[in-house]
């Protein structure tokens, strides 16, 4: 015997005299609170991790060169710091006809030129802050090194 026919098969279900339909959807819906948190924090649980990271690397640099580098700044916004930041190789990024180009993981990508940092470089090496969103990879901060 199936459970079907012991819950009642087709018997039309009884309505309380006087409920609106309102109240019956409301009652039918209505979630228990702790239902509710428990979804929540799953949810809250399974989102992915923050990719912002600081390795450390450039723990020993000194203050004024660590708070330059909290202050720079492209057309796209800020750059975050340089534990954000990647250094690029010379033979990983190229000038040409005033517009840059920049190797990340095997690929060529054109660097925007708002993304172009214009202030003087004061490590002399090229850097990139490369973010990688929805669209793919994007180039949110470049500065040229000693090579252009």
């Amino acid at each position: 015997m199936s459970k079907w026919i012991v819950s009642g098969g087709h018997e039309p279900h009884r309505i309380e005299p006087g409920t609106t339909r309102r109240a019956r959807w409301r009652d039918k819906c209505r979630t228990p609170p702790i239902q509710m948190t428990g979804a929540a924090l799953l949810i809250a649980l399974s989102a992915p991790p923050g990719l912002a990271r600081d390795r450390g690397q450039y723990a020993n640099s000194s203050p004024e060169l660590k708070a330059w580098f909290d202050g720079l700044r492209s057309g796209k916004g800020p750059c975050c710091s340089d534990a954000d930041g990647s250094a690029v190789s010379d033979v990983d990024w190229e000038s040409r006809n005033g517009h840059y180009r920049v190797r990340i993981e095997g690929e060529w990508l054109d660097v925007p030129d708002e993304a172009v940092i214009t202030e003087p470089n004061r490590v002399g090496r090229t850097m990139v802050w490369p973010m990688r969103g929805y669209q793919g990879l994007s180039i949110r901060c470049f500065m040229p090194g000693s090579m252009t």
